[in-house]
């Protein structure tokens, strides 16, 4: 058999390598159109901070270790132009020689990845735009900054690839700013979450600019929408990517209307000589039940295990994907699962969320901080269907639990009842997860009601009775300008204060002792009662970034991020 690989990076050098696990006799040629195969795309932008001191280090392997290795013939800066579908070959261009030849396959497997979207915007010939994709571009943009000695970089896309390259561009010392179209940064986040890392952006002196659009470039600078200039010496262009399926388009495979390559539940397209894998290709979402596009790697190298296993007659169930991530942004680790809120509103799925804020950690120990974490389950069967977590902790760990909980159908009491790993300097002993399962069965059980941060303004504006539970002290230091201060230690006492013929909204720093105080007071006849998830801490980060950049009067007299 003789195998011809598209694509020499995530998708394209897993399927050749597996080939090659598989059969030892076979003929196995990768083209790569550029001068790298196998190189960590995924740890491009922390060139720019010098955390990767070498160009080289970004790649995994040579051709040379290819063929000495696996004896795959890896054949880079060679561009396969086109396919012929009848004669089993495509077309190739030396692009080092300037030679084209044709080369025949009898299987042929697309990795070809995704283009970056350069948006067609006035002005923009004359800008230095720059979009990091390969060890080609992060050298070209690294030698350009230092060359030209830059002090000002823009960023156009809140994205992965826009937030990482932002951090390390800040990181290494330059003034950066982001421009990122749609309200928020990270659409992996529901909104209430992201505001968590859009003012740790903002804290370390990134210039973020969302809801607003780059509409013309005077030379490298940038003119908005909204009026604004951004100033900048070179632009990276981070606005999202493509499917790079042109070739697949020319020779006449089924693409869907975004132009992603459509592959049956093997990555076989709808010729049987030809699969597809990676960026390029549509995948089924295991939660929506629908086709979707999710270029990440892990997804790429499962793609690829099981194109070359179906080739080789053994067939592995396809589960679909839920879309597992995670990301630094300067000191904190984000980590996200399967739907989030905004997700199941667009699907038109019953659901509802949990927002906990424990520590990541037992809180004697040194390194503690706290961890907050949105669940997002099904109603009314209570389905777990995605979780985000955000922490100066150990957050990939939380989400990864969920993940794993939603590949096996797990439900909110499942998660409740997981036994997790407990030490002190790991984690509690009800760890972050258990504590969400609790609160989301009392919530299924109607044991309690809730109210959610994103709502609290609207309280406040509306005169809404609030009651704060902290300790005098606590509330001293900062509260909702409206609340009125009832500690949980002294709300038996002072009930006489708090009226029943209006709802009332409870809340303490993290909504554990509000809930206390909530069943305290439907214990005592009180029908009308709302603890707000999230409570101060959570409604702090979410009122920051908004009160700060849109000059807002604030609902809080300080703000509290401890």
């Amino acid at each position: 058999m003789k195998y011809v690989i598209v694509g020499g990076v995530a998708g394209g050098a897993s399927t050749a390598a597996r080939l090659r696990r598989l059969d030892e006799q076979s003929e196995i040629i990768m083209f790569e159109k550029g001068p790298h195969v196998s190189f960590s795309n995924c740890c491009l932008p922390y060139r720019l901070s010098e955390m990767i001191d070498e160009n080289e280090k970004l790649v995994l392997m040579t051709p040379e270790q290819f063929k000495n290795q696996y004896n795959i013939n890896a054949r880079t800066s060679c561009e396969v132009l086109s396919v012929d579908r009848n004669a089993k070959t495509v077309k190739v261009r030396d692009l080092q020689k300037n030679e084209e030849y044709e080369e025949s396959y009898d299987k042929l497997i697309l990795a070809p990845g995704a283009n970056a979207i350069i948006p067609p915007v006035k002005g923009i010939e004359g800008a230095e735009i720059f979009v990091v994709k390969n060890v080609v571009d992060i050298a070209l943009l690294y030698g350009f900054l230092k060359e030209k000695n830059a002090k000002k970089v823009a960023v156009v896309g809140g994205g992965f690839i826009g937030v990482e390259v932002a951090e390390n561009l800040t990181e290494a010392g330059y003034e950066v700013s982001m421009v990122e179209a749609l309200p928020q940064i990270l659409k992996t986040y529901d909104y209430d979450m992201v505001q968590i890392l859009q003012k740790e952006m903002m804290d370390k002196g990134v210039n973020l600019i969302v809801g607003d659009q780059v509409v013309e470039f005077k030379g490298s600078d940038m003119l908005l929408k909204s009026g604004k200039t951004v100033e900048a010496e070179a632009v990276v262009m981070a606005a999202g990517v493509r499917p790079d399926s042109k070739l697949a388009r020319e020779a006449g495979l089924e693409l869907n209307a975004r132009g992603a390559i459509k592959v049956d539940a093997n990555y076989c397209t709808d010729d049987p000589d030809i699969y597809a894998v990676g960026d390029a290709i549509e995948v089924f979402h295991a939660l929506i039940h629908k086709p979707t596009m999710l270029p990440l790697a892990g997804p790429a190298q499962k793609q690829a295990r099981a194109a070359a296993d179906h080739i080789y007659g053994m067939p592995v169930r396809n589960t679909g994907y839920i879309g597992s991530s995670c990301i630094k942004v300067f000191d904190y680790n984000a980590a996200s699962t399967g739907l989030t809120a905004a997700q199941c509103e667009a699907e038109g799925i019953s659901y509802d969320i949990v927002y906990v804020i424990p520590q990541d950690k037992v809180g004697l120990m040194p390194g503690s901080c706290p961890l907050h974490y949105k669940l997002v389950y099904e109603v009314p069967t209570g389905k777990v269907l995605g979780a985000q977590v955000i922490s100066k902790g150990d957050a990939a760990k939380r989400a990864d639990i969920v993940a794993t909980l939603i590949k096996f159908g797990g439900t909110v009491d499942d998660l409740r009842d997981l036994e997790l790993c407990y030490a002190p300097p790991f984690s509690t002993a009800k760890d972050a997860g258990n504590h969400a399962g609790l609160v989301a069965g009392n919530l299924l059980q109607k044991r309690f009601r809730q109210v959610r941060v994103d709502e609290v303004r609207g309280l406040v504006e509306s005169n809404a009775y609030i009651i704060d539970v902290r300790e005098a002290a606590e509330y001293a230091q900062g509260h909702i300008k409206t609340a009125v201060n009832i500690p949980l230690s002294q709300i038996r006492q002072r009930m006489d204060e708090i009226p029943k013929d209006r709802p009332v909204y409870l809340h303490c720093r993290s909504s554990q002792r509000s809930y206390n105080a909530v069943l305290a007071l439907q214990g005592h006849g009180f029908h009308n009662v709302y603890n707000i998830s999230g409570s101060f801490l959570g409604i702090c980060f979410y009122e920051y970034f908004n009160d700060v950049t849109q000059k807002r009067e604030p609902i809080v007299t300080a703000y509290n991020f401890n």
